[in-house]
């Protein structure tokens, strides 16, 4: 499974999955550009489980307000299409492993 682009208007329906992960980034962002292969890799090793989505916070503002997303990167994490969790920045400990476990014991 790739990582699908979600826009303002496929949010909902993209996030209503068992599971889903969104990346909220933008091009001019260095930490968001290093952040690319661990969503690339989530979406390659979670196939099946986790629906992986990247969101440019400057092509959709109406979502980047309604989750307050103030710094980026910021992933959200959805359940049932609530949000259950949310990691900010680039941590070097990140792994796409270590986000599949997380999303996978909510």
């Amino acid at each position: 499974m790739s990582v699908v682009e979600v826009t303002d208007a496929s949010f909902d329906g993209f996030v209503g999955a068992k599971y889903a992960v969104v990346d909220c980034w933008a091009p001019w962002c260095g930490p968001c550009r290093r952040m690319t292969p661990i969503i690339e890799k989530l979406a390659e090793i979670s196939a099946g489980e986790i629906s992986v989505g990247k969101l440019n916070v400057d092509e959709n503002p109406k979502t980047s307000r309604k989750y307050n997303i103030s710094s980026i990167p910021t992933i959200l994490v959805f359940k049932d299409g609530k949000l259950e969790g949310q990691m900010v920045g680039l941590s070097p400990t990140l792994t796409a492993e270590g986000i599949k476990d997380k999303v996978l014991e909510l």
